[in-house]
């Protein structure tokens, strides 16, 4: 006999039902709910949650059999999300854009740090009772000011991350993005004067014609496209031999931009690169061996885990289904969420980001 769910209830006599298959962080977002008249059910098991992460016909059908009119990923990308089957079953898709974007480009900096000055290995080498005194040669990195670091796919979050090395690090930027990045090209231009005026060597920018020149002439390349068949593999063998044996790898995007079992041969075979991994190919599993790679940082998908955003994308994610439930248009700007996550403010009437694109009519 299958073992029941568990199910954490709030305002049972609720008229709209709302199933949540995760339990998020913070309250806000349960009370958004409840207080519009919404049943909530939160399940609370993580082994059940697990089968529920990719979305497609099966789920969208049984969805609408249920009554069911939205649903609403917590997250920015939705990869795991069959749109077209959603828009047969005349489902609205909603995802939480606009509070990402400092904290994962933050923890793509983190990455970038831990790897190149190696502190995974010397925390580890410290903890085990290793440490008998300063040597010369004691977990030597490497340097990153004056270095170049190269950013491919230049929108919000490669942008943030880009601007954090070069002004914290005084970093020379290359990328490589299907659209011009004017924006970032005029602070690195603006703070490169900054630093000329003021004695110092100006950082420099390029936009590279090929993914390919970055990766030849980057010290530090953190991945940041969005997923598809375009990007699956991305980083294959033949690109990552282009690169700089000592060079870092960061990739807080989508786990299979990355050809995780080249990857680790390539680890194996140059033990003076290193990577920085939030994400994995087949997540919750990385590939063999890459766990046992000294010169790899891996974290569990933890990009957006501040407080703040975690508890934002809760929020964004029960207003999009409360939104559907209202009749509520969609939000005219999704990248600029502020006004719904405003503590002491109620939000406005809207849907803040719907990415199917139905008629306002049917949502």
């Amino acid at each position: 006999m299958a073992k029941p769910i568990s199910i954490e209830v709030w305002n049972p006599s609720g008229k709209y039902r709302v199933v949540s298959t995760k339990s998020m962080p913070g309250t806000r977002w349960i009370r958004l709910l409840t207080d519009n008249d919404c049943r909530l059910e939160i399940c609370t098991e993580a082994k059940t949650i697990l089968s529920v992460d990719d979305w497609g016909e099966v789920l969208f059908s049984a969805l609408k059999r249920a009554g069911g009119t939205a649903f609403s990923n917590m997250a920015v990308g939705y990869n795991n999300v069959d749109v077209e089957a959603a828009n047969r079953n005349g489902i609205a898709v909603g995802n939480t854009p606009g509070v990402l974007t400092e904290t994962t480009a933050e923890l793509a900096a983190s990455l970038t740090l831990a790897a190149a000055r190696r502190i995974v290995e010397a925390d580890q080498f410290m903890r085990a009772g290793l440490y008998e005194g300063w040597l010369p040669h004691l977990f030597v990195g490497n340097l990153l000011k004056g270095q170049t670091v190269g950013v491919i796919g230049a929108g919000r979050i490669g942008s943030a991350y880009a601007r954090m090395m070069i002004e914290g690090f005084k970093m020379n930027l290359i990328y490589y993005d299907l659209y011009q990045a004017t924006r970032l090209e005029k602070f690195v231009t603006a703070y490169g004067q900054f630093l000329k005026a003021n004695g110092e060597q100006p950082v420099t920018w390029k936009r590279a014609a090929t993914m390919e020149d970055v990766l030849r002439e980057a010290d530090v390349i953190s991945l940041h496209p969005v997923l598809d068949k375009t990007t699956y593999h991305l980083i294959n063998p033949e690109r990552l031999a282009i690169m700089k044996k000592d060079a870092v790898l960061v990739n807080a995007s989508r786990g299979p931009v990355i050809d995780e079992v080249a990857l680790v041969e390539h680890l194996k075979a140059n033990p003076m690169f290193r990577v920085g991994l939030d994400v994995f190919e087949d997540e919750p599993y990385m590939k063999p061996g890459l766990a046992d790679m000294k010169n790899a940082v891996v974290v569990p998908h933890i990009a957006s885990a501040s407080k703040w955003t975690r508890e934002g994308m809760a929020t964004l994610a029960a207003l999009n289904v409360l939104g559907k439930i209202k009749g509520y248009p969609v939000w005219g700007n999704p990248n600029q969420v502020e006004p719904f996550l405003k503590e002491s403010a109620t939000p406005p009437p809207a849907c803040p980001s719907i990415v199917n694109g139905m008629p306002s009519s049917k949502l």
